[in-house]
């Protein structure tokens, strides 16, 4: 009988070679699919695997939100703000010559005048503060956005000596104003006159609405830059200094620094780093924080892997002391735990990768919809500084994840398939 099955086992060991290397590939596909005996470790082995998915989906759309807010911060708040000013002590007569040796430099795409004012517009009793930019309509599209925004009117209307504003549309939804509507702005300065101490103030028209839908619609009023240099006591054609369009806008403090140390006269310059670079910071700090913790849920599911797999170890124990006695090589053992764990990663993880894409592409629409639903709105630009949540998928953070959720799972599999390989055949079978 022995010689028997010896002779029956030759061809095996002779083709076995070829045989072994497919084995755990054949082996490890087939405890997949088999329905094991323990349905708790095909609980198991469901939430892993379900873990993995949710954990590789939601990195995806949070980091594709947070690259959304990052890229409305530069193209809405960046595009309205100038990238760089250059100013002078003094107010700037001849602005058209050094305008001409700002645009020299190959870093600056644009320049404009502009003079600024704060104050407080009113209208019926409400009050509201306000940034007040003096700009020149004929040059404002070089270095600014607004004209891509306007709601109503055109920046052309803004005349010399009619005394015209544009408002931001929060500022014209709070003191329900439109077009052709009176505002009064208030200066913080005080005239004095025979009759007493009197506040400077100015009636303007409303000639345009913008909205960009961010902060700066409640925040931000534009006058044509004549009228600002008469409620500044400016000379006619002086103004206040020039604003400036970079081509990358990470180098503006070096640019700016650059153009003032080169340039004639008393100027300074300053950068957006300086007003909302703290913003610009905290959104990339708030994408690398989320990214660490959303990975340990990525890392959760991993652990849930190695519980799975050291169940099926324990459960397959004569399974593998079988193997061992037929001539598999502990090598081939782990292979057979190791692909089990890795298609249960690699369906998680394409899973979680396929969600994610989808959810990304279309969280703006879904929380539209959830909010016309709800009649309520969840980013109000009263508080944030846009009004809607974007989104702005990248596939190399795509690449990345799915490239961490696949290497943890297939680390989670190496303990399991390396205890799955010290099996002893003779102690697993001595009960069996």
């Amino acid at each position: 009988m022995s010689i028997r099955y010896a002779l029956r086992l030759r061809p095996f060991s002779c083709y076995g070679l070829s045989m072994f290397r497919q084995l755990p590939l054949f082996i490890g596909l087939r405890y997949t699919r088999a329905k094991r005996r323990n349905h708790f470790i095909s609980f198991i082995s469901l939430i892993s695997m379900l873990g993995l998915t949710l954990g590789v989906m939601v990195m995806i759309l949070v980091l594709s939100v947070m690259n959304g807010f990052d890229r409305e911060l530069r193209t809405r708040i960046l595009g309205m703000v100038p990238h760089a000013t250059v100013n002078g002590y003094q107010p700037l007569g001849n602005w058209q010559d050094l305008a001409g040796q700002l645009l020299e430099h190959p870093r600056v795409e644009g320049v404009a005048p502009f003079i600024q004012m704060q104050g407080m517009l009113t209208h019926n009793g409400a009050v509201a503060p306000v940034l007040v930019n003096g700009i020149d309509p004929a040059h404002e599209g070089k270095v600014s956005i607004i004209e891509q925004h306007m709601q109503a009117g055109v920046l052309t209307d803004l005349r010399d000596g009619e005394f015209g504003i544009v408002v931001g549309e929060l500022t014209a939804r709070r003191f329900g104003v439109q077009v052709g509507d009176k505002l009064t702005f208030v200066l913080p300065e005080a005239s004095v006159t025979p009759a007493g101490v009197f506040p400077r103030l100015k009636r303007f028209t409303v000639a345009g609405v913008f909205k960009v839908g961010a902060e700066l619609d409640g925040s931000l009023a534009l006058v044509h830059i004549a009228d600002a240099g008469r409620l500044s006591r400016m000379q006619p054609g002086e103004v206040q200094g020039l604003r400036l369009r970079l081509d990358d806008l990470f180098q503006a403090p070096r640019v700016a620094w650059d153009l003032v140390a080169t340039l004639p006269g008393e100027l300074y310059a300053q950068d957006w780093t300086r007003s909302h670079g703290n913003l610009f910071a905290a959104i990339r700090m708030e994408k690398t924080m989320i990214s660490l913790l959303l990975l340990l849920i990525v890392a959760v599911a991993a652990f849930n892997i190695i519980s799975t797999l050291v169940m099926v170890v324990t459960d397959k124990k004569a399974d593998i002391a079988i193997l061992r006695t037929l001539g598999a090589s502990p090598r081939s053992i782990m292979g057979v735990f190791m692909v089990q764990g890795s298609v249960i990663g690699v369906t998680g993880t394409l899973a979680g990768c396929v969600l994610g894409v989808l959810a990304a592409l279309n969280v703006t629409e879904i929380v539209a919809w959830i909010e016309g639903l709800l009649g309520r709105q969840f980013l109000s630009s009263d508080v944030y500084f846009i009004s809607y949540l974007p989104s702005q998928l990248i596939w190399n953070d795509v690449l990345l994840i799915c490239s961490a959720g696949l290497g943890l799972s297939f680390l989670a599999t190496l303990y399991p398939a390396w205890r799955a390989a010290r099996t002893e055949p003779a102690e697993a079978l001595r009960y069996d």
